[in-house]
């Protein structure tokens, strides 16, 4: 077991409006399982990457042990698997690597393939094995489960679970319940860190928030109620004092000193009022510093006047001669959210980009073409948002323009999944992997269409934003067919599952 001590963290980006971190400190235990949340934009591979020595920083960070920052860049991936492992864990018998495989539900001789030939899930579990193999580590894990399949993110988790001394942030709920027994969370007002999994955390969040609320109604009844108080006790000393002066009304002279008194006794009153006043609203500004403002958002989906939308009938699809899915059949009526569903490489992607009409090309193997009956209703309007990100350039104007959609609106929605109006104006290339996958998003809801087609849509997605889109999709029940390995979002949204 060690510490690891953070003190008066501060860092920012170069050319950036404000600073990440700011005097941040805190400290965590190595033998920790311990889960990163906290909204996209906030910081946390920023964190993982100042821990791991990548970022240079203001502060003081003390560590006995040795932090590894996940995933790393593999070069030369032609290189066969077990290759990359005497590279990544140069101490470990062979025996130990493949044992640690099986624990991953991975063979022996995935290590005799190249790396480059592997799925994007095989990859991320092998390295995920390697690093646990290189004793003395201390991980930092960032978002493994967007290249795992569902049924990976479940082993996988079950694989972390029996580990320990590792940081991992992840957007994925059940995946975070099934590892974790920490969690540090980056809130609008600092850091936060508690025992147990994010299930525990959130209780404990929202028990917190609700508290919070009661009191900062009482708060607010209170002030108004002294506001006026004061101002009456005040208006009184000051009509008093001024009355001195005056005549009484039976003639007879005033005793200055008496009402003088009076009043001087009422000011003061009214300034212990206004006292507690203040101090009533330095307590109010003290709540609900860390909730999370989750707008509700909207899209505009348009009802197609038949009930049948588009059929796969005995479909299969190749990049040149290799053959990604054979024999598929499914049709998506009016009104459904079907969820496809399968292992990593089984060609739910290509099933998303032949339903949307997009042209894909492995550049291995050729451009991709299919077999069977294939229909699509006339005059269908499907919006698409891809598994891929790094196609989107420039500034969020220049993407409203392209796409058609009202730049107002676009920001609107921008805004209510979390991004602040402060990087509107700047380029889209310095956006974070959850701000750009937000912006093709938001792009989608604010398009008029009949049907969505979306890949993986929450990869990267913080888990607020997740909460509002689930909600969004049950209040207007778009017609959709989507690809996501969100076991809990999956649960909350679909109405069909179609297995590959």
């Amino acid at each position: 077991m060690s510490i690891i001590n953070v003190q008066d963290l501060t860092f920012g980006y170069g050319g950036a409006y404000e600073n990440v971190f700011e005097n941040i400190s805190f400290h965590i235990d190595t033998d920790w399982k311990l889960g990163l949340i906290g909204r996209n934009g906030r910081g946390k591979t920023t964190l993982l990457k100042i821990l791991s020595g990548e970022l240079s920083y203001r502060g003081k960070i003390t560590a006995n042990v040795k932090s590894v920052y996940f995933p790393f860049s593999v070069t030369d991936r032609d290189r066969l698997s077990f290759e990359i492992m005497n590279e990544v864990c140069p101490n470990a018998e062979d025996w130990r690597i493949i044992r640690e495989i099986s624990y991953l539900g991975m063979e022996a001789d995935v290590l005799y393939r190249p790396f480059s030939s592997l799925s994007g899930g095989e990859q991320t579990k092998l390295l995920l094995a390697g690093l646990f193999l290189s004793d003395g580590d201390f991980l930092l894990i960032d978002e493994p489960t967007n290249h795992l399949d569902a049924r990976a993110r479940e082993t996988v988790s079950a694989y972390l679970q029996k580990k320990k001394g590792f940081i991992i942030v992840s957007h994925d709920r059940r995946f975070l319940d099934g590892c974790t027994d920490h969690m540090m969370a980056i809130n609008r007002n600092g850091f936060e860190i508690q025992s147990g999994n994010y299930s525990s955390w959130l209780e404990n969040f929202n028990n917190t928030q609700a508290y919070e609320a009661a009191k900062n109604e009482r708060l607010k009844k209170d002030i108004a109620r002294l506001s006026e108080s004061a101002k009456r006790a005040s208006d009184w000393s000051a009509k008093t004092e001024a009355s001195k002066y005056g005549k009484a009304s039976s003639g007879l002279k005033q005793d200055k000193g008496y009402v003088g008194h009076k009043a001087a006794k009422m000011m003061k009153h009214a300034k212990t009022v206004e006292a507690r006043q203040q101090q009533a609203i330095a307590q109010k500004s003290e709540l609900l510093r860390n909730a999370e403002e989750n707008e509700p958002l909207k899209m505009f989906p348009i009802a197609y006047h038949s009930e049948r939308l588009l059929s796969l009938s005995d479909i299969s699809i190749f990049y040149g001669e290799r053959s990604v899915c054979k024999h598929i059949s499914f049709e998506v009526r009016r009104g459904e959210r079907i969820v496809l569903d399968g292992k990593n490489g089984c060609g739910k992607s290509s099933v998303l980009k032949l339903i949307a009409g997009e042209k894909a090309t492995d550049n291995a193997c050729g451009d991709m073409t299919y077999d069977g009956t294939f229909f699509r209703a006339s005059g269908l309007i499907i919006s698409y948002v891809p598994q891929l990100i790094d196609g989107i350039f420039g500034d969020l104007s220049k993407i409203a323009k392209e796409r058609n959609i009202d730049e107002s609106l676009f920001k609107a929605v921008l805004s209510k999944m979390g991004l602040t109006k402060k990087i509107f104006d700047g380029d889209i290339s310095a956006f974070s992997l959850g701000q750009k996958k937000k912006v093709c998003l938001a792009a989608s809801l604010c398009a008029r269409a009949h049907l969505y087609v979306w890949d993986e849509p929450l990869n990267f997605i913080d888990i607020d934003s997740r909460l509002q889109i689930e909600t969004l999709l049950r209040e207007f029940q778009p017609s959709m067919i989507l690809v996501e390995h969100d076991k809990a979002f999956r649960e909350a949204v679909s109405t069909r599952t179609v297995q590959l």
